[in-house]
């Protein structure tokens, strides 16, 4: 059987026990059918515990936190803001970026972004489980959604946009990455910023313009490859 890993967002004390939400307890006892007994192991920011299931019902699961197995580490902070799309497009930005380690991501609203709206419940439920799948501790803070004007406006001086253009011809270096506490890339929507829209982020002095592809890529591809190129450049490679 798979390693089951189970977000609990509380603090946790080791030998200390503590009763499951109703969503794990229908996880474990209707989805994986698990027993008293079981073995499982349930993380947050803090680090990751090895858990026994002590309790268990239909409605009612009570574990123990045995023993701590993982510390949290300090981890590259990596920040996405993205014009919202359709909703199975979106859901793949959401779960692709989780397990790829954003620490935030910020739904963006622009000129030629066509929805307007996110289903936070949903989004975050994603959000935790491509993190219980993909063996991190914390799943990305999820911000309510902006005007594109007022991300850029929110931008710090230490946390310059890493902004992917299909017209910029740059390509990003080691250089870029490395000497930065943290990064936010700037995905733009289907059909790409209107040209006032391009001024106003390119004006930003701290906005770095690059390229990903040679290709106009869909708003979902570009997030996959901007973070994974970031990842990369970011790694010991």
């Amino acid at each position: 059987m798979k390693n089951i890993r189970l977000y609990y967002p509380d603090s946790i004390a080791e030998n200390s026990t503590n009763l499951l939400s109703k969503e794990h307890i229908n996880y474990i006892v209707n989805v994986m059918r698990l027993k008293r007994g079981s073995k499982v192991n349930i993380f947050n920011k803090e680090g990751e515990w090895e858990s026994e299931i002590i309790f268990l019902e239909k409605d009612r699961v009570e574990v123990k936190f045995l023993k701590k197995i993982k510390e949290a580490s300090e981890t590259y902070n990596i920040e996405l803001g993205v014009c919202l799309v359709k909703k199975n497009q979106m859901e793949m930005i959401l779960q692709k970026a989780s397990e790829l380690g954003v620490k935030k991501i910020i739904p963006i609203i622009s000129e030629r972004t066509e929805v307007k709206d996110l289903n936070f419940e949903r989004a975050n439920k994603i959000a935790i489980e491509s993190t219980e799948q993909s063996n991190q501790l914390k799943p990305p803070e999820i911000s309510e959604i902006v005007k594109l004007k007022d991300f850029i406006v929110y931008k710090k001086k230490d946390s310059s946009i890493f902004f992917a253009d299909v017209n910029s011809k740059y390509k990003i270096t080691s250089s870029d990455i490395k000497k930065r506490k943290s990064i936010s890339l700037l995905i733009g929507p289907e059909g790409d910023f209107s040209p006032t829209e391009r001024e106003l982020i390119l004006a930003n002095p701290h906005t770095i313009s690059f390229s990903l592809s040679k290709n106009i890529l869909r708003t979902e591809t570009a997030v996959i490859s901007a973070i994974s190129l970031i990842n990369y450049i970011n790694s010991d490679h």
